[in-house]
């Protein structure tokens, strides 16, 4: 092994050793080890940064906000209101959400598509009366089966249609993928509807015997001035609400909290009371005590200084207002929002981050999967997959979620929301789509000409453009694609062919293309599986070359490698999204992705074989 090669296996040992340990963000450590192979003289320094202009990188960003242009139309969530129809069967529940998700993640970014339906797969679990954990995983493994799809399903799929280009005249087509995808998604959808027993049961129940759901939030709610209740007792307020689905979990009066107060506490102005209930008897408990949510009204209070601030400046002849004036004037929304595992929120809270202060949002009330929350709404740490009840500018709260890491939820009559422009988004899109299943323009171009169409009618805004693009995955694709050169200009990854082919040498061609598809998917449940995809991308076209053969079935076997990591939550941001919310432990995931993991091989081998021969 000469001096060079050993460079390169020992940044990747150290690299994916980094990845595992998950302390850092794997942007982070794609980057360090860029600059390690730079220094090290194994990439080029003239090469080291050429990876953000590659086709897989424009691709990737223009597919994100192309994305963010379908869920701001609401192409998804309009398709969401039509699942609550679908009955009560556990079978026919889980077919249908992880049938629809995977059809959505096929053509657009799979956490946000896994993250509109959450909601609708916890409202179906909860008028089933099970726990939302049977459907939150299938529908986790739904998206990745889906990205399988096409082309633009996922990043693996855009990186491996490049790499198909230093073998064949042109890369993978935009429906490409789709034989061995469709007979996947569809095999592994049946399979999971089949066999949904499978899902590991988080029957999560609270201290006192009843079973906390993801749809109960803890909110604190104020008396304010003049109300009809000061002076009367808990049980006064709670008997004339008549709704039965809100508890009170404490009072908090002069900064001191009570937890559990007497039904007979005298309640006083100003008082706050924390209460746990979902977001529909919230509204009709509202609408009937006329109480307010203590940020909403803390708000007012503000607003109410600032025309305070305003008038007397007028009054003294200053033209200045206060910058904020007119803040409490525009018109405020609310809206449900998960935190994603990548979200600033994680591990901080609400006061910690200065949310009000800095990006102008309320934090109104927290869901959290198999625990009760007792603390004061500042003071929680939040977590991923918490569930969130936001309260932000209407003009700006999209903007807000995306500032703080956090994914919109389906609607539940809390949100007001823009007019739906479904039917322009769509068109936009499968334009786009069009142009590349025609062989027109290139992929990256078709998608840019997408995104751009977006943006100029006014479905993503420009303040949103940037902020739909997960810079991390960008950073990552392009600081990894320098040393998947490195890995094949060196001839490590033809060590490694040869090392398969001296394992294959007895073996039929399936099962060459079986054990590369099964290591490139054990790789993938435990670093990004863009990674996975350019670090085996190299040994695939190594190894076609030493089985003098064509490169398609192999590179293929790596796409749909790196993009089933069913073994573990960390495996992929769906996986972990779910996990959460669905009360999961981390050895939960391997009971239902092992089988479908194996499933997915011995479907995908034969399909692969039969369009693209060895």
């Amino acid at each position: 092994m000469q001096s060079d090669q050993l460079i390169v296996f020992a940044v990747l040992a150290v690299t994916l050793g980094l990845f595992i340990w998950n302390r850092w963000r794997y942007d982070i450590v794609a980057l360090g080890a860029l600059l390690v192979a730079t220094l090290t003289g194994i990439v080029p320094v003239e090469e080291a940064f050429m990876g953000l202009g590659h086709p897989a990188v424009i691709s990737v960003a223009a597919v994100l906000v192309l994305s963010r242009g379908l869920l701001n139309a609401g192409v998804v969530d309009a398709m969401a209101r039509h699942l609550t129809r679908v009955g009560e069967r556990p079978s026919v529940q889980v077919l249908t959400l992880t049938g629809i998700v995977a059809l959505c993640s096929g053509f657009m970014n799979n956490v946000g598509a896994l993250a509109l339906f959450m909601p609708v797969a916890v409202w179906m679990a909860h008028q089933s009366g099970r726990s939302p954990s049977f459907l939150l995983m299938p529908l986790a493994f739904g998206s990745l089966l889906g990205g399988t799809l096409t082309l633009i399903g996922t990043p693996p799929n855009i990186i491996i249609a490049g790499y198909r280009r230093q073998v064949a005249d042109a890369p993978f087509g935009m429906f490409d993928f789709l034989p061995v995808g469709l007979a996947i998604t569809l095999g592994g959808v049946l399979f999971i509807a089949l066999l949904w027993r499978l899902t590991p049961r988080r029957e999560n129940a609270a201290d006192d015997g009843q079973l906390f759901e993801i749809n109960a939030y803890l909110t604190e709610l104020k008396l304010p001035e003049g109300s009809k209740f000061i002076g009367r007792t808990l049980h006064e307020l709670m008997t004339a609400s008549g709704e039965g689905d809100v508890l009170v979990t404490a009072l908090v009066r002069d900064g001191r909290k009570v937890s559990m107060p007497s039904m007979y506490e005298v309640l006083r102005d100003g008082d706050i009371l924390l209460v746990e209930t979902d977001s529909d008897s919230l509204k009709a408990f509202l609408d009937s005590t006329k109480l307010e949510l203590a940020a909403d009204a803390d708000g007012k209070e503000e607003a109410r200084e600032l025309a305070r601030e305003r008038k007397h400046a007028e009054k003294n002849g200053d033209a200045d207002k206060p910058a904020d004036a007119d803040d409490g004037s525009k018109e405020r929304a609310l809206a449900e929002a998960i935190v994603t595992p990548q979200s600033s929120l994680v591990g901080t809270t609400a006061t910690g981050m200065a949310l009000r202060e800095r990006h102008g949002v309320n934090i109104l009330a927290v869901a959290r999967q198999g625990q009760r929350l007792n603390e004061r709404l500042s003071r929680i740490r939040f977590a991923a997959g918490d569930i969130l009840l936001v309260q932000a500018r209407e003009d700006q709260l999209q903007a807000t979620l995306n500032n703080i890491g956090c994914l919109p939820l389906a609607s539940r009559g809390l949100r007001i929301t823009a007019p739906r422009q479904v039917m322009l988004a769509s068109s936009l899109f499968a334009a786009s789509l069009l142009l590349i299943a025609l062989g027109a323009l290139p992929a990256a171009v078709a998608l840019v000409a997408g995104a751009l169409a977006m943006v100029l009618v006014g479905l993503v805004p420009p303040g949103e453009i940037y902020k739909s693009i997960d810079m991390s995955i960008i950073v990552l694709i392009a600081a990894m694609l320098p040393i998947g050169e490195a890995l094949e200009s060196t001839g490590g990854s033809r060590l490694i062919a040869d090392g398969l082919l001296a394992l294959g040498q007895s073996a039929p061609p399936a099962a060459t293309v079986a054990i590369l598809m099964g290591g490139v998917m054990l790789l993938s449940n435990v670093v990004n599986n863009a990674a996975a995809a350019v670090l085996a991308a190299p040994v695939a076209i190594s190894l076609s070359r030493g089985m003098e053969a064509s490169a398609d079935p192999l590179l293929m076997a790596v796409a749909i490698g790196a993009s089933c990591a069913f073994l573990t939550p960390i495996g992929h941001q769906s996986n972990t999204l779910v996990m959460a919310p669905g009360g999961y432990r981390f050895g939960d995931y391997w009971r239902l992705g092992l089988p479908l993991s194996i499933l997915v091989i011995l479907v995908a081998v034969p399909v692969i074989l039969w369009v693209w021969p060895l």
